[in-house]
C-alpha cells in the first residue's frame, strides 16, 4: 500500500493541528517523509518517487536522499563576510513569483525583513512559502524560476545590516 497525495495531506492537517509538535518523521514502505515547523510554517520534506527506497532494501539508501550528501551543498557561491544564503528546505519546484505574470517577490537590491517572502517552492501539489530568515538586502538570486530545486540549494543571498 502507497501512501496518496490525500494521505499526505491529512497527515499535514494533524501536524499543522498538533501545537505542541515541531517535527515529524513518518517512514512508510519505503517513503521518507520529514516534516518540520519552521518559524511557524510547515515544511515538507520527501525524496522523488524514483529515489524512494524500496522495503526490502533497508534504510540506508532512504537516509543518504533525505540527507543530500555535502558535494551538493558545497557548491554553493561565494559569500561575502555580511551576506547569507537562503537555502532550499525541500526538493521541488521553485518559483519567484505568486503565479504567471505576476511581479517576482524580491529582486536584487531589494531590502527584506526576516518574515518576507523571496519565493515559493511547489511539492506534490502543495505550495511552500519561502521566507527571507534575515534583515537585509537581496544581493542575488540563484534559482532560476520554475526551475528544479535540490535540499540544501541556494535560493537567494541577502547582505545583512
Amino acid at each position: 500500500m502507497n501512501l496518496t497525495h490525500e494521505d499526505v495531506k491529512v497527515i499535514l492537517e494533524i501536524v499543522d493541528r498538533a501545537e505542541h509538535l515541531d517535527e515529524i518523521e513518518l517512514v512508510f514502505a519505503g517513503l521518507r517523509l520529514h516534516v518540520r515547523r519552521s518559524a511557524g510554517e510547515l515544511m515538507l520534506r520527501a525524496p522523488p518517487a524514483a529515489a524512494r527506497t524500496p522495503p526490502s532494501a533497508g534504510g540506508v539508501a532512504g537516509e543518504a536522499m533525505a540527507n543530500p550528501p555535502v558535494a551538493a551543498v558545497a557548491a554553493s557561491p561565494v559569500l561575502a563576510a555580511n551576506e547569507l544564503f537562503v537555502r532550499a528546505p525541500m526538493l521541488g519546484t521553485f518559483y519567484r513569483a505568486s503565479g504567471p505574470g505576476e511581479k517576482p517577490f524580491v529582486e536584487v537590491g531589494q531590502r527584506v525583513r526576516a518574515d518576507d517572502n523571496v519565493g515559493i517552492i511547489e511539492v506534490m501539489k502543495l505550495f511552500n512559502t519561502i521566507r527571507a530568515g534575515v534583515d537585509g538586502t537581496v544581493v542575488r538570486v540563484e534559482a532560476q524560476n520554475a526551475s528544479l530545486v535540490e535540499f540544501g540549494q541556494v535560493l537567494v543571498v541577502i547582505a545583512t545590516e
